[in-house]
């Protein structure tokens, strides 16, 4: 089960919140895997040096985030997102009339390459770091509305070929986790207006200079690890981004 000792000390930090953290550390590192039970409650409490009332409002925080899941009489488990449950709770571009769809995911290209600059500050990589870059186009309704340029780390990503993003069963965050072992849990998305360029004017079908809107994220895993950095380009005549909040736990 990994220390018995607690990892907790006094800080000004909450005590539920610093089990919290040390809950994500164990989790970051794989001491607990996707879709197996953590220890039982009376043991993790022992392990952090606290009562079981502060471990379960720990325990429930991360219930509530979708990190963990709980199951009547079974115990808790460490959330598999393989069925797409949560694909919505990323994926926040909708047709104006309110209607919900899953996109149709083209791969345009896919290569190994120097990172960045920006991908280098994005993914907290150190110089000299490499990446793997590949662009999808994506429809809606039979309508090409977003374009994604995506970089992941070489390294967190070790062996990602074409073929895999290709014939992928499964949403690109259900894939990073069967694949890769790696779970995306927040996201931190800002908004901008651009105009289309002569490539992204091509893939989405509209006129160089359209307006379009332009989405950057950072997603993350356990412990605040960046895992991806995507530049996404909207074609919002027929479609709207729906804001949602949320929160990394710091």
């Amino acid at each position: 089960m990994g220390p018995t000792s607690s990892v907790l000390s006094p800080s000004g930090v909450p005590l539920y919140e610093q089990v919290k953290r040390a809950v994500l550390a164990a989790l970051s590192t794989g001491e607990w895997k996707q879709g197996e039970a953590i220890p039982p409650e009376k043991l993790l409490s022992e392990r952090f040096g606290v009562s079981i009332g502060t471990l379960r409002k720990a325990i429930d925080e991360l219930v509530m985030e979708n990190i963990l899941v709980r199951h009547q009489g079974r115990g808790t488990f460490v959330a598999i997102h393989s069925q797409n449950q949560h694909f919505f709770k990323f994926f926040r571009i909708v047709r104006q009339d309110g209607e919900k769809a899953y996109p149709t995911t083209e791969l345009q290209s896919f290569r190994h390459m120097p990172a960045s600059d920006e991908a280098l500050e994005k993914l907290r990589l150190p110089r000299g770091s490499r990446v793997f870059e590949f662009v999808n186009a994506l429809s809606l309704h039979g309508e090409k509305v977003i374009v994604d340029t995506i970089c992941v780390s070489d390294v967190m990503f070790r062996g990602l070929t074409q073929q895999q993003l290709r014939e992928r069963p499964s949403t690109l965050y259900s894939f990073y986790q069967q694949m890769f072992g790696i779970n995306v849990i927040a996201t931190d998305e800002r908004v901008r207006v651009a105009v289309a360029d002569a490539y992204h004017a091509g893939l989405l079908n509209v006129e160089p200079g359209a307006p379009l809107l332009e989405l950057r994220r950072v997603a993350y895993s356990f412990h605040q690890t960046p895992v991806e950095w995507r530049v996404s380009k909207v074609n919002t005549r027929h479609y709207e981004y729906i804001g949602q909040e949320h929160l990394i736990n710091s």
